[in-house]
């Protein structure tokens, strides 16, 4: 890695071209906000310091900060260029060691803070050995698998952000920066837990490609911080030339809803502890355990030939695959018929399959995810009853579409999923039909949407689907089918006897 790509990544050094900083000046005066102060933290080569000098003249200070000495220089030659009649002040400093309080006392309010904070997470400055970073603290209790699964990384603009409302919390000002959209999310969201008083939000969408060639969604926040007034709502704008919102999301239950119109609208669809949509199939090694039928024969990932017992082996689908449409290409070797079944019934059971697993025993033993850890050796996950169901209606997590399918047998074979899909089992295709017309209507539709965020990781996920209860929906849309009980029973009961017997029939 260079000196110059480190140094990107560490302090986030993506210079914010003076175009956009105008452009994004020009849109927070839009709001009517007349700061009598401006500060910028980590203000580069003072692009936002020359746009707001520009867009804001009746400011009587002007303050800008910045680790990097070469671009206080700079930021300071640039602002001696511009005809401000305020005090300008740019000094070197460390954003995390530095004693903020003594200088926001300096400043006039109303504040506006402003700027471009660094686009990278603890994760991404760990990997890479820096030590640029705040003194981390459990500020939101995260406990056991929150830290295991990575809940526990964050933006360091998130903590910054945070910090920053703080500075807000007495006199009221605003905050406009640009940031993740999900950054953003997350300090609105913690904002309205810890019930700050939010004059208002908005979020304008910005293409980081063409400003940072960043391939992330990002977007203009703007935050004002009141002293009595409590606004849960954030106006979200296409880009920074919109007029008007394409949609408001806010806080409604204590959920983040991604659309507040389509959820009063469709919300008494939602419904509690339903666990009819699954996950699919967690091995982390597909190398190993997935294989691709070629001229007869069986190959797994390093081109090898595979020979094992046919029974071990089920046709598998990806979220690729599901967004396609198309039949599947591979097969998984599974180990196991349940959580609570152990591979090392292979032993005996599938001899051959069990000799597979042994030979590449070292690389599987060298999967990374600690859920592994304390589990049979060879185990997978998100394997149960359920996964056998001769039909499914399914969804991939990671396309950005609301598309469901139906999923028939394969060759009489069920078919499996990966870990990015989700299904919901159905005993037959006049049941998996029924259920497919049910999540096409426009009621099914709009209520999911105005939950998604797209721009997550992973936008749909078993835990969203199962907001939406059948029952309710059937009614809504005046549906009569003999098969509609049983959809409906196993949305709200685990999988018990009559579901084993069907497993059994398959195997």
């Amino acid at each position: 890695m260079t000196t110059r790509r480190k140094n990107q990544i560490e302090y986030g050094d993506f210079q914010t071209p003076i175009e956009l900083a105008i452009e994004v000046c020009r849109v927070v005066a839009s709001t009517g906000f007349q700061p009598a102060s401006i500060l910028e933290p980590t203000c580069g080569v003072g692009g936002f310091l020359q746009a707001a000098s520009q867009a804001f003249p009746a400011a009587g200070v002007i303050q800008g900060v910045d680790i990097n000495a070469e671009y206080v220089e700079s930021a300071r030659q640039a602002m001696q260029l511009v005809p401000f009649e305020g005090r300008v002040s740019i000094e070197q400093a460390d954003y995390f060691a530095t004693d903020w309080p003594p200088i926001l006392a300096t400043l006039p309010r109303p504040l506006l803070v402003i700027g471009n904070p660094p686009w990278v997470t603890t994760a991404g400055l760990g990997a890479i050995g820096s030590t640029n970073t705040p003194q981390k603290t459990n500020s939101d209790s995260l406990r056991g698998i929150d830290a295991i699964t990575g809940s526990s990384n964050f933006d360091i603009s998130e903590w910054m952000l945070r910090q920053q409302v703080r500075w807000l919390l007495q006199d009221g000002g605003m905050i406009a920066v640009l940031c993740k959209t999900s950054v953003a999310r997350k300090v609105l969201m913690n904002s309205w837990e810890q019930e700050i008083p939010v004059e208002s939000a908005r979020m304008y969408h910005i293409d980081a490609q063409r400003y940072f060639g960043a391939a992330v969604d990002a977007c203009l926040f703007i935050l004002q911080i009141g002293t009595t007034a409590s606004c849960q709502e954030c106006a979200e704008y296409a880009s920074l030339e919109s007029h008007s919102p394409t949609r408001t999301f806010g806080l409604r239950s204590g959920r983040l809803i991604a659309d507040v119109r389509l959820h009063e609208q469709w919300g008494t669809l939602a419904d509690k502890g339903l666990s009819g949509w699954r996950s699919g199939v967690k091995h982390d090694c597909s190398r190993v355990f997935e294989v691709q039928h070629d001229n007869g024969t069986f190959v797994n990932g390093a081109d090898e030939v595979v020979v094992v017992e046919p029974h071990v082996l089920f046709p598998l689908m990806k979220s690729s695959d599901l967004a396609a449409q198309r039949l599947p290409s591979r097969y998984l070797l599974l180990t196991q018929r349940s959580i609570s079944d152990t591979p090392e019934r292979l032993c005996t059971q599938a001899p051959l399959a069990w000799q597979y697993l042994l030979k590449n025993g070292e690389l599987l033993d060298r999967r990374k995810s600690s859920i592994y850890k304390n589990r049979p050796r060879f185990s997978m996950f998100g394997v149960g009853p359920y996964s056998f169901a001769p039909w499914k209606v399914a969804i991939s997590g990671l396309y950005k579409r609301l598309t469901f399918c139906i999923v028939p047998p394969f060759q009489n074979q069920p078919v499996l999923f990966d870990d990015t899909c989700y299904f919901f089992p159905c005993r037959s295709r006049e049941e998996s039909e029924l259920l497919l017309q049910l999540l096409d209507s426009q009621a099914a539709q709009e209520f999911l949407l105005a939950q998604i965020f797209w721009d997550a990781k992973r936008p749909i996920t078993a835990g969203l689907l199962n907001t939406l209860s059948l029952e309710k929906l059937a009614q809504v849309l005046g549906y009569r089918s003999s098969d509609l009980p049983s959809l409906t029973e196993r949305q709200r009961v685990e999988y018990g006897a009559a579901t084993q017997q069907m497993v059994l029939a398959l195997q």
